[in-house]
């Protein structure tokens, strides 16, 4: 069951994100300019991730759901102790009482999977809505960047399928529109997260996806 646990949250954002980008409105036509084509690309659902609005955004949708995921690791660890007391004492018990402990077992184990499942479709709902409404303001800021460079198109290279196979690093406007979107929205950068703490011998619990 810890396997259940930690499908719980787990993808959650590239689901999302990759659901919710063909949300994204379609760019208005415009005048063709005289002279050669200017292409330019654009990793789309990193530069939302990565605005200082998705970053505080993001995370704090993910400090909501930490009681949620406290529960179903506590959970998980009762049932994870309930098995090795079974383990553990089941040749000293009679049939009844390790069958009644096994069944107890079972309906835990259900309730983690039933408990999991809602939470992760929970969290999903909720990050496809809060990228949703951060991605149509992103959009309308490269829009209008790519318009004041002279672009002519601006290919995505985050879709799992595109049709970029090779491009100049100096083409990538991800960062400009990151750049132009912090200016715009004035929302300051989030503070710097404290460093990781060494690495523990017992796997960590799954966490929400974090936006990056």
């Amino acid at each position: 069951m810890k396997r259940s646990l930690a499908l719980a949250f787990t993808l959650a954002s590239g689901f999302v994100l990759s659901a919710a980008a063909q949300t994204l409105p379609a760019p208005a036509p415009a005048a063709a300019p005289a002279g050669p084509a200017k292409i330019a690309v654009i990793s789309f659902q990193v530069a939302v991730a990565q605005t200082n609005e998705g970053q505080r955004n993001f995370g704090d949708l993910q400090k909501k759901y930490d009681p949620k995921r406290q529960q179903l690791k506590g959970l998980s660890d009762e049932i994870d102790g309930l098995k090795k007391q079974l383990q553990t004492q089941g040749d000293k018990l009679s049939d009844a009482e390790r069958a009644s402990r096994a069944k107890t077992i079972d309906d835990k184990e259900k309730q983690l999977q039933r408990q999991a499942e809602d939470a992760q479709n929970d969290f999903q709902a909720e990050m496809q809505e809060l990228y949703n409404g951060l991605a149509s303001k992103v959009y309308d800021v490269l829009a209008t960047y790519a318009q004041q460079q002279g672009f002519t198109l601006v290919l995505d290279v985050s879709q799992q399928q595109n049709p970029v196979l090779y491009s100049n690093e100096s083409t990538n406007i991800t960062k400009p529109i990151v750049d132009a979107y912090n200016v715009k929205s004035g929302i300051p950068a989030p503070p710097a997260q404290p460093a990781a703490a060494p690495a523990a011998t017992k796997p960590a619990a799954a966490k929400p996806p974090a936006a990056r």
